[in-house]
């Protein structure tokens, strides 16, 4: 017979088999969390009322509102909302509404969100009313596949910093990541929270982390596209971790993104520098916080009403617009009801469209399709000789280099992915690469006229492979 000796005398063998037949069950860890979806539709927001020190959870399933400090959900086990002494809650980094709030109608709901955004911030009537339905798409962008970026663009002292505070406090789990010293904790913070992250570019002022926001900007517009990074493991494996940094953004800056594509995903307004309004305060009112916060608490219902019907119009698609700027779009589209007012956004997208296509306008690109273009036209074959020479003699003085045959072959495969092949001794741009002219010339503002170039030859030299 086996007997333990402890502190308390002798335990009996009968006892230990018991317990270890018996063991006392594992106490679940409680894993804090500020919003959940789950499955069957039902959705879990916090939140936080400083007035009485506490944060909870509302739960929304089947048009009843329940409310719950502690909860116990599928996949994610025994959930407890973040505690209200957590810094970001106390510091206003992170707002979450304080309760949930009826309203009228979605109608009464845009007007009041755009009453307060017209209250506090300077901004023309176009893009006030992008921003109020930019509001509302924040709250249900987890519905959709990819979600657009808000940018005001200006020097110091426009007036950015104000609509970022503005439009920002309206939005869903608001994260106002200005001032911050790194970049690091942003990519936590946009992963643990799926919110609305509100930056001014200006603060990160230094190469790298200035990096670190391109990456998420780049990777954050669309579902699906995470961030990977190492971290540190107490085993020293190599396991990077993956940040997910999908969600709308609202961003301020001084200057254009060097990445067209970055640009195509922000809808931006540009600050003139000009006096505000003369109704609009210099300084925000103590009763800013206050009317925020029953905005948030009105709009968390209309997420809660939203949230599981909200889809992409099919008839979002516009010829006049480029799919890329379709995509960024859409979603806008999707939330507005008024019909006036989804046409006076597809007026705006195919403006930005045809910004765009201005812009590539004055590209290498489409100085080298502008070429092919006239030779199509004059029925002369696209010897890549020739297009250097004629290259040269249009655009030559603004380049500071020679244009060789061989450069202008390797500029058609790099960035038109236009392959030439050698014909009599003559590099050409052959049939089987015809076809991509005709995008390629609507892409950058030329009309393709679909010369058949299948019985024109070829004669001259290009000395070298291009």
């Amino acid at each position: 017979m086996f007997v333990a000796f402890g502190r308390l005398g002798c335990v009996s063998t009968r006892y230990i088999i018991e317990r270890m037949s018996n063991p006392r069950p594992a106490k679940r860890v409680r894993r804090p969390i500020v919003s959940a979806g789950l499955d069957d539709g039902t959705l879990v927001e916090a939140i936080y009322r400083p007035e009485r020190h506490e944060t909870t959870f509302v739960t929304y399933r089947d048009g009843r509102l329940d409310e719950g400090r502690e909860l116990d959900l599928p996949r994610l086990g025994p959930v407890i909302p973040y505690s209200p002494d957590n810094n970001l809650l106390t510091h206003r980094v992170l707002l979450l509404p304080s309760d949930a709030v009826a309203y009228e109608s979605e109608k009464t709901l845009l007007q009041a969100v755009r009453a307060f955004i017209h209250s506090y911030a300077d901004l023309s009537d176009s893009f006030e009313e992008i921003a109020g339905y930019f509001v509302l798409l924040t709250w249900i962008y987890d519905a959709f596949s990819e979600v657009p970026y808000l940018r005001f663009k200006g020097d110091f002292g426009s007036g950015k910093s104000r609509c970022l505070q503005t439009i920002g406090s309206l939005c869903y789990k608001p994260m106002f990541a200005s001032g911050a010293s790194t970049t690091s904790p942003l990519f936590r913070l946009i992963d643990a929270f799926q919110g609305t992250l509100v930056i001014d570019e200006s603060d990160f002022r230094f190469s790298d982390e200035r990096a670190d926001i391109i990456k998420i900007l780049n990777n954050g517009n669309a579902a699906g596209f995470p961030v990977l990074r190492s971290e540190a493991t107490p085993s020293k494996e190599f396991n990077p971790t993956a940040f997910n940094v999908f969600g709308p953004k609202i961003i301020a800056t001084r200057k254009s993104f060097d990445d067209p594509a970055l640009e195509s995903r922000c809808i931006t307004e540009m600050m003139s520098g000009l006096a505000p309004r003369a109704d609009i305060p210099l300084s925000l009112p103590r009763r800013f916080h206050d009317e925020a916060t029953a905005l948030r608490n009105q709009l968390l219902v209309y997420r809660f009403r939203n949230r599981g019907t909200a889809q992409s119009l099919d008839d979002s698609r516009d010829p006049l617009v480029e799919a890329r700027i379709t995509q960024v779009f859409a979603p806008l589209l999707s939330v507005a009801g008024d019909v006036r007012a989804r046409e006076r956004i597809r007026v705006l997208a195919r403006g930005k469209s045809g910004v765009l296509a201005a812009e590539r306008s004055a590209t290498l690109e489409a100085q080298l399709l502008d070429i092919m273009f006239h030779m199509r036209r004059d029925l002369v074959p696209l010897a890549v000789k020739e297009i250097a020479e004629r290259f040269n003699g249009q655009f030559g003085s603004d380049y500071q280099r020679p244009i060789t045959p061989r450069w202008i072959g390797a500029q058609l495969r790099n960035r038109l992915s236009l392959v030439s092949v050698k014909t009599h001794g003559t590099f050409v741009i052959p049939d089987s690469e015809m076809s991509k002219l005709g995008p390629l010339s609507r892409r950058y503002g030329l009309e393709d006229i679909g010369v058949d170039m299948g019985t024109l030859g070829t004669s001259e030299e290009a000395p070298g492979a291009p």
